[in-house]
């Protein structure tokens, strides 16, 4: 049996039932008093699906508030179809799809897409790698900045003859635990203080930093366990020294899969959205079926990322 057979994604009782055993696997709380005593469900005729009531703060509440969910006039069901659609394809689903596949309009489809692509952010803090364990980091560019940016001496572009290059492309920053999790970050300019501080931040000190030749990671070595590169100008990508295996492929290929998701599935991605699209495939990277989790525990684990994170139409278009 298909896995969008479940009844959760064609009956929306069934939808508002799952969502609340991920939610509140205790039982019900209120999201106005956070009260979970004398709580009931209304079950009047004209009630809406999920309703309860709290007869500490007397106001009525379902899973949805405080959540991605609040204030959406979208079925849950299909906003748990539009999640699994999300969480099982490599590439990501573009809006369009989801607008055909779900039959809402354009505009529901894209503030869906960015809602739930928000609860996908974790937030984790803590430092890649550790004692005894490889990290890889490198930077890539994936898409045009806003406005070009010019010499500061002599007020000229950066690349000749108006052409592009890196410094008028958006600059991202990624770090990769061999057999673990990724991280990345979206730069205005990737330069060797800003790339010294993310890494130092975000990779264990007793880590192996493997990294290509990039100027910008000179001096690591000073803050890690060890630091390795190998040099992609003069043809080398891998190499073996005493039984360590030196390379970045691992942060490189992670890249390979994002830029042909933005330019195969979304094809266009504007900069005050690009974080969130690289939280999209970073969670996918982190949830998948090397690790143990399938299509229908990575689409389970990004409810738990949907509280706290309200985004509002206003704020996700505003320019």
């Amino acid at each position: 049996m298909s896995v969008l057979s479940d009844r959760h994604f064609h009956d929306e009782a069934a939808a508002y039932k799952f969502v609340e055993a991920r939610i509140w696997p205790n039982g019900p709380t209120c999201p106005h008093c956070g009260g979970v005593e004398r709580i009931s469900k209304m079950e009047g005729k004209s009630t809406r699906i999920g309703t309860y009531k709290c007869y500490q703060c007397r106001k009525p509440f379902t899973v949805k508030i405080g959540t991605i969910f609040e204030a959406s006039h979208v079925k849950l069901n299909h906003w748990l179809q539009a999640i699994f659609l999300i969480a099982s394809s490599k590439k990501g689903i573009s809006s369009n799809q989801l607008h055909r596949t779900l039959g809402v309009t354009l505009k529901t489809a894209w503030f869906i897409s960015h809602r739930i692509r928000e609860a996908m952010r974790d937030g984790q803090l803590g430092p890649l790698g550790g004692n005894g364990m490889i990290v890889e980091a490198d930077e890539t560019y994936y898409g045009p900045t806003k406005e070009k940016r010019t010499m500061t001496t002599k007020g000229r572009p950066f690349t000749k003859s108006g052409k592009t290059g890196p410094s008028n492309k958006r600059a991202i920053l990624g770090l990769v635990e061999r057999g673990g999790n990724v991280r990345t970050f979206h730069v205005v300019q990737a330069t060797k203080v800003n790339v010294a501080a993310l890494v130092t931040e975000n990779v264990h000190h007793e880590s192996t930093l493997y990294t290509d030749e990039s100027n910008l990671y000179h001096g690591m070595k000073d803050h890690f366990a060890a630091h390795d590169s190998v040099k992609h100008t003069g043809g080398e990508y891998v190499r073996y020294e005493g039984g360590a295996v030196i390379h970045s492929n691992t942060i490189e290929s992670y890249f390979s899969v994002f830029k042909r998701g933005m330019r195969g599935t979304y094809q266009h991605c504007a900069e005050k959205h690009l974080h969130r699209y690289l939280a999209e495939f970073d969670f996918r990277h982190n949830q998948r079926v090397a690790l143990g989790v399938n299509d229908e525990a990575r689409a389970a684990r990004i409810l738990d990322g949907v509280v706290g994170k309200r985004l509002t139409y206003e704020t996700t278009s505003a320019r």
